[in-house]
């Protein structure tokens, strides 16, 4: 809203300053300062206010180190984290923005479902919260919407060079690069990003090509099915993570800075065809909202850290999970997901080998057996006598890492 204020303060009265707003790294600016603003000033009000309420965490006794002592810990406290992400990019992003209004939708709606679960297990006594199938179909819903939406709206596109003649119905444009002319077109397309590989677009619709002639008609299909996949997989791994303190908020706030970076390159033409990676008009305003979502993080982690005031609850991680999958779609990067995404995806896999293995074994032995002292990985080691602050930290180191790994694959093929 701010932005189309200062935008027509500049053009119709030219008053100074204001002109910076033009400026997506300005507005970036601007959203994680007021992002953390919100988080740490209101944050105190609203755990005092879930204090007052009885909003606390129910805690099972695992046998963990200091574990009860969490006892009654305000919960739900992604409400902050919502409000640090919506507020700042309503007010600095362009609404009119496809991109934003998916990642308005996507904060939304799965904040939505992670308030369901966290008001049936605080308000209703039930400790099982909102029944798995629904948090599979509001993740499937999510899904849904983005992969149709990236589908057929107009406003998504590529921007490709092309070679004239062309074989596409489309617009041509001719851009001059010194002595040359380049000529592109913007065209709906279902490639994406793949790392460390040299041709590094992959096209969903070729999954199917061994079904011969018109298999890009059933490309709608096979996207929907990696984009329902990828969501589902990306917020139950935030989900799972959110188990200490500290750990998925830190590790988003990772994730999110590294989202930044790879929504600016992809939005911006000379540098995307530097590096030779699809360039996406229109989305590097996606940064803006990315540096609202890494200011909430951080922000959120005041209060979060050890020993923690207050968790998000899956409010909050539920949230975190769809807006990470929703944003690696949009700027055609979601095949990084398992490097970038590394945290979530161990303590994922943690979790499914411990289960499977355990009902396996007592089929066969009569006995269950684990792979691990406990599931999810981070809970292992607090097993091995390890400090709950040394295991998130050496996550976020990991994390880092991972993140810095994603970004050299810019360039390493």
């Amino acid at each position: 809203m701010l932005y189309y204020l200062f935008t027509y303060l500049y053009k119709n009265h030219n008053i100074p300053g204001v002109g910076v707003f033009q400026y997506i790294s300005f507005r970036t600016a601007m959203s994680v300062i007021l992002s953390l603003i919100i988080t740490t000033v209101f944050g105190g009000r609203i755990i005092k206010y879930l204090q007052k309420k009885q909003v606390g965490e129910t805690v099972r006794n695992l046998g963990l180190e200091g574990q009860m002592q969490k006892q009654g810990t305000p919960t739900m406290g992604g409400i902050m984290i919502l409000m640090g992400i919506l507020i700042p990019t309503l007010l600095l992003a362009k609404l009119d923005n496809i991109y934003i209004i998916l990642m308005i939708i996507t904060t939304i709606w799965m904040g939505t479902v992670g308030f369901l679960d966290d008001y049936i297990k605080v308000f209703k006594k039930n400790k099982e919260g909102l029944a798995g199938r629904f948090k599979i179909v509001g993740q499937v819903g999510l899904s849904v919407i983005i992969g149709w939406t990236m589908y057929f709206s107009p406003e998504i596109v590529i921007r490709q060079t092309v070679t004239l003649p062309v074989k596409y119905d489309v617009p041509v444009e001719v851009h001059q690069q010194g002595n040359k002319y380049i000529y592109t077109q913007d065209i709906k397309s279902t490639k994406t990003n793949v790392p460390f590989y040299k041709h590094n677009e992959f096209d969903y619709a070729k999954v199917i090509k061994f079904i011969g002639p018109g298999y890009e008609h059933y490309a709608l299909i096979v996207f929907m099915l990696f984009t329902i996949f990828i969501i589902t997989a990306v917020s139950n791994g935030a989900n799972i993570t959110d188990g200490i303190d500290g750990l998925a908020t830190g590790t988003s706030a990772i994730i999110g800075i590294t989202l930044a970076v790879l929504a600016y390159v992809s939005g911006n033409t000379v540098i995307a065809d530097y590096l030779n990676i699809v360039y996406i008009p229109n989305s590097g305003e996606l940064v803006i909202f990315a540096g609202a979502f890494v200011g909430a993080c951080v922000g959120f982690l005041w209060y979060n850290s050890y020993p923690a005031q207050i968790f998000m609850g899956d409010t909050g991680s539920l949230a975190i999970g769809g807006i990470i999958a929703a944003f690696a779609i949009m700027i055609r990067k979601e095949l990084l997901i398992p490097l970038l995404c590394g945290i979530f995806l161990i303590e994922l896999v943690s979790v499914i080998l411990q289960v499977s293995y355990f009902k396996f074994t007592k089929k066969k032995y009569g006995e269950g057996r684990r792979i691990f002292l406990m599931s999810p990985l981070h809970h292992h080691f607090q097993k091995k006598g390890y400090h709950e602050s040394k295991i998130v930290t050496r996550f976020w180191i990991v994390g880092i890492f991972l993140a810095i790994v994603t970004i050299v694959t810019l360039k390493l093929r």
